[in-house]
């Protein structure tokens, strides 16, 4: 989806994915991520483009409420971007891809394949964000391996929403990238089987949901997301999408995690202004034909 806005239907679809399972009631002394204003930094390998893209991001933030966190790396130009990108935020449904990287990498430690109840929950949770599948698998992973996966990911800023509330796991856009750069690269977390069926799941994901970092993308290139989306009575909205592009000389990932914002659209505007700015200077000869 390249509109910054969502239609009603589609929202009301999102709306309902945000039951059981997501968060505790209400909790008024949630951590707030920085309350600073740093400044986009960027480095590439690319003439010129640390500069454009930190100029680009820093025109599609201008003005606008949320506070808005960014990782982006670019393996082909070996470009990166950052901003607040350690700073935490309740990770809402984008904990699910970490989710479902923890199942796959327990079910290999133990030698054995998905069974079929676990590619069922899977499927549900990251191609329709759907809670009670998560809630399933979050329950029957456990916190511990939940843990130890994010050890072995390197994924050290996370930390598991207590009581069973996945939801309300604080993640950080610098871990999120972790996670993607090792769905799209061999190494020693994941296998390659692994990282490919997650892969195709994000692949999938329900046309009500692609939006987010997608925005503006080559047609050519393949998109695996996963978005979160969540109200509380601190910060407002908190919308986050992440998202990796690879295939046809493609090969880059998108972590933008945002919150106080006013309204779900507000939190979808701002992640998909930041994530046509990139696409657009990293794509400069197909940017007239984004998705």
């Amino acid at each position: 989806m390249t509109t910054s806005r969502i239609s009603r239907r589609a929202r009301r679809a999102l709306a309902t994915a945000m039951a059981a399972g997501v968060l505790a009631p209400v909790a008024l002394g949630a951590p707030p991520a920085s309350a600073a204003a740093p400044a986009v930094s960027c480095a590439s390998a690319g003439a010129g483009l640390a500069a454009k893209l930190s100029g680009d991001i820093t025109a599609a933030l201008k003005g606008r409420k949320s506070t808005t966190a960014v990782a982006l790396y670019d393996r082909t130009t070996k470009t990166t971007c950052t901003l607040r990108a350690t700073s935490a935020y309740d990770s809402a449904s984008v904990v699910k891809a970490t989710v479902l990287a923890t199942l796959l990498r327990d079910s290999a430690q133990h030698h054995r394949a998905l069974t079929r109840r676990e590619t069922d929950l899977s499927t549900a949770m990251i191609t329709k964000s759907d809670n009670n599948a998560t809630t399933s698998l979050w329950k029957q992973l456990g916190a511990t391996k939940v843990k130890a996966f994010l050890k072995a990911a390197g994924m050290t800023h996370t930390v598991p929403g207590a009581g069973g509330y996945w939801g309300l796991t604080r993640i950080t856009a610098q871990d999120e990238q972790r996670l993607l750069t090792l769905l799209t690269a061999k190494n020693s977390v994941l296998s390659d089987s692994a990282r490919s069926y997650e892969l195709g799941l994000m692949h999938r994901v329900v046309p009500s949901q692609r939006w987010g970092t997608p925005a503006g993308a080559p047609a050519s290139a393949t998109v695996q997301l996963k978005n979160g989306w969540l109200q509380r009575a601190t910060h407002g909205w908190r919308v986050h999408s992440v998202g990796a592009f690879t295939g046809k000389g493609h090969d880059y990932a998108l972590s933008v995690l945002t919150q106080d914002n006013a309204t779900m659209n507000t939190g979808i505007d701002t992640v998909q202004a930041v994530a046509r700015a990139v696409h657009r200077d990293l794509n400069p000869r197909t940017a007239g034909h984004p998705r």
